[in-house]
């Protein structure tokens, strides 16, 4: 785990103000929505026993050229030693998710994603394509306890379990083979059961409020075809404002690394693509969010919000050559019953 996003955690954690007034939970039952965190952010609340929430989300992120540590590299240089050169990507993913409060403490979910993955490419015989994989992604069951629940601060421990639903064995037509094995990247799915524990904490006044989050993903065993996706540790610290009675703002600094493969899929040559390399999947990036939380009148739809954030990369040094981030968009709406 990279000592540098360690030292990042210790920062957001211990060294963020404190913030004197506090923001109390409504007693109708109901957790107080304006202190929620940005849209990108899960598992930063509990509500109070016997609500029932349901949530849509769509998160898009586009990928531009190839990147070196911290350094771009050319398309030409990549086909001086590949058969073929990644030009960009896009990912979307469709999320569909409903939590249920057993008590005022703990609350469990379930999140259901559809993923749609292209690629774009070039050879060294100048011959453009694009790949493409769709379906379902991991399924993953997440709940979340509240350690502490004090008026205007509260700190959640995270858990979960991510099932192995996504495809690891995605193909599409390349210039070299019909229905060829797709690169790790393009796969929509870990194959391996793995862990997702964390820990958010918030601080709310009437118009401030603060936070960060420490989720990590922990692969178990190798998946059917011979590799283990790296380790995965998100952290994020977040500020927000309330713009008006039914508007908030945040700004959100996320940061995370991710190890190598360990292993390789037999069906890829990484002599072809470096995307097919298994030692050319690590790396570390910080993003910076600007976002905004839209909150419903309460009644029907109680405490319905719709969130926006979207955000670019201000550092990224990657293990290899990979493909580098450009920008990532996240949109969300939820309901309470």
């Amino acid at each position: 785990m990279s000592t540098k996003i360690t030292a990042l955690l210790a920062t957001i954690l211990f060294s963020s103000p404190q913030v004197q007034a506090v923001e109390h939970v409504h007693h109708t039952g109901h957790a107080n929505h304006l202190g929620q965190a940005p849209a990108g952010v899960m598992g930063d609340h509990v509500h109070t026993a016997g609500d029932l929430m349901f949530t849509y989300s769509y998160m898009r992120m586009h990928m531009d050229g190839m990147r070196d540590g911290d350094s771009h590299i050319s398309t030409a240089d990549i086909l001086s030693e590949y058969m073929v050169a990644p030009l960009r990507m896009d990912m979307e993913m469709h999320m569909f998710g409903a939590m249920y409060s057993v008590s005022d403490r703990l609350s469990l979910m379930a999140m259901v994603p559809l993923l749609r993955k292209d690629m774009d490419h070039i050879t060294r015989m100048g011959v453009r394509f694009t790949t493409r994989s769709d379906g379902l992604g991991d399924i993953s069951l997440r709940g979340v306890y509240a350690l502490s629940a004090a008026p205007g601060n509260s700190i959640l421990l995270n858990f979960g379990l991510s099932v192995p639903t996504g495809d690891i064995d995605a193909s599409d037509d390349t210039p070299a083979a019909a229905d060829a094995q797709l690169p790790y990247p393009m796969q929509l799915g870990s194959g391996t059961w793995d862990l997702l524990p964390g820990i958010t904490w918030s601080r709310q006044s009437n118009v401030w409020s603060l936070g960060a989050q420490a989720m990590a993903t922990i692969r178990l065993g190798d998946n059917d075809n011979d590799y283990t996706l790296g380790d995965r540790l998100e952290l994020s610290g977040w500020v927000s404002r309330k713009l008006s009675p039914s508007l908030k703002g945040s700004l959100r600094l996320k940061a995370q690394t991710w190890d190598e493969i360990d292993g390789a899929d037999p069906e890829l040559n990484p002599l072809m693509v470096a995307t097919a390399d298994p030692e050319l999947q690590g790396g570390s990036r910080v993003d910076f969010l600007v976002g905004v939380n839209f909150y419903g009148p309460q009644g029907v739809f109680n405490g319905s919000r719709l969130a926006l954030e979207a955000g670019v990369p201000v550092y990224e040094n990657l293990d290899g050559v990979q493909m580098s981030a450009d920008w990532q968009l996240s949109a969300g709406w939820q309901v309470v019953f």
